[in-house]
């Protein structure tokens, strides 16, 4: 079998086997939660007898043993159906996907100020002179260590309620989005720009730059051509892992913010015991992650071309 076959089919199996472990870890959890889920969807205060109680419980296959159901929900999932919403009488699917579009925006805005931002700094304060760069770690420090929903509050409280630059919410202006993106993608810059900044400068010291510099290559063209380009590997393995945790992050920031999204909507899910739509966005975050798996492999080649051997894939 040829190499590129092969390492096509090791991700699938990859993929399937990521995909699989996060839902049965899911419904294991899920299982954990007491009480009974017949509540979750007639409500705890609704009145309704017994039978109709055993109805719900056999409709929705809480009479069956744990492998049975559990087995049931796999069946679901290869066919793409994770059944309906208990508190919205909606498909699970429907539910995700009308609430995905601020999530999936918010998201790539941050993941953009991250990138930016992070190869901003790292070239600015990579120079020979030290105290930019000391500067720019306590700054990066402090970021990291700030709670996002504090940090998100402390922004509110500065350009909203105090300044009035920006909305407090969600309104629909352009603007509201300023200030849950900066939210979500100071930290992750902030630790992007410090592995980012120790590749870059051990890169400085490789034979390679020096001999860049003896072309008489410009220096900023030797940092953002050469060096830079080097030492990239590590932190795009950080940024593609940052991207794919951003749905747990996005939960914050939407309730901070008072945003739609499908944060909000896995946190009232959990609330209400709403099961379908917590394994949905649990299926959902998994199906990212190995998207962005996929993605940062193919981007690993782009950067260093010594890994298309290596990944299976050929230069065009």
């Amino acid at each position: 079998m040829p190499s590129a076959i092969r390492g096509v089919l090791v991700r699938l199996l990859g993929a399937v086997a990521v995909i699989w472990g996060a839902v049965t870890c899911a419904f294991l959890v899920l299982q954990l939660i007491p009480g009974d889920p017949v509540n979750a969807i007639i409500g705890t205060n609704a009145l309704v007898g017994p039978e109709q109680r055993e109805l719900l419980r056999a409709r929705y296959h809480f009479d069956q043993p744990l492998v049975i159901q559990y087995a049931d929900q796999l069946g679901r999932l290869a066919t793409g159906q994770l059944g309906n919403s208990y508190q919205l009488q909606q498909p699970v699917w429907s539910v995700i996907t009308d609430q995905l579009r601020p999530t999936v925006e918010l998201a790539l805005w941050a993941s953009l100020l991250a990138v930016v931002l992070s190869v901003a700094v790292t070239l600015l304060t990579s120079g020979r002179s030290r105290w930019p760069r000391r500067i720019s770690s306590l700054l990066e420090l402090v970021v990291v260590s700030t709670p996002a929903f504090w940090l998100g509050i402390l922004l509110l409280t500065v350009f909203s309620f105090h300044l009035r630059w920006l909305p407090v919410s969600d309104t629909g202006d352009p603007r509201s989005l300023i200030l849950p993106v900066v939210t979500l993608g100071l930290p992750i810059a902030a630790i992007l720009t410090q592995v980012l900044r120790e590749g870059l400068l051990a890169a400085l010291d490789a034979p390679f730059v020096l001999t860049a510099r003896a072309r008489g290559l410009a220096e900023h063209s030797v940092r953002s051509r050469h060096a830079l380009r080097h030492s990239a590997l590590p932190a795009l393995t950080l940024a593609g892992w940052f991207v794919g945790t951003l749905l747990g992050g996005a939960v914050i920031v939407e309730s901070v913010f008072a945003r739609p999204g499908v944060g909000r909507v896995a946190l009232q899910a959990v609330s209400d015991r709403d099961f379908p739509v917590v394994q949905g966005v649990v299926t959902l975050s998994a199906v990212v992650f190995v998207v962005v798996a996929a993605v940062m492999d193919v981007l690993y080649a782009v950067v260093d071309p010594r890994l298309r051997r290596r990944t299976g894939m050929v230069a065009a």
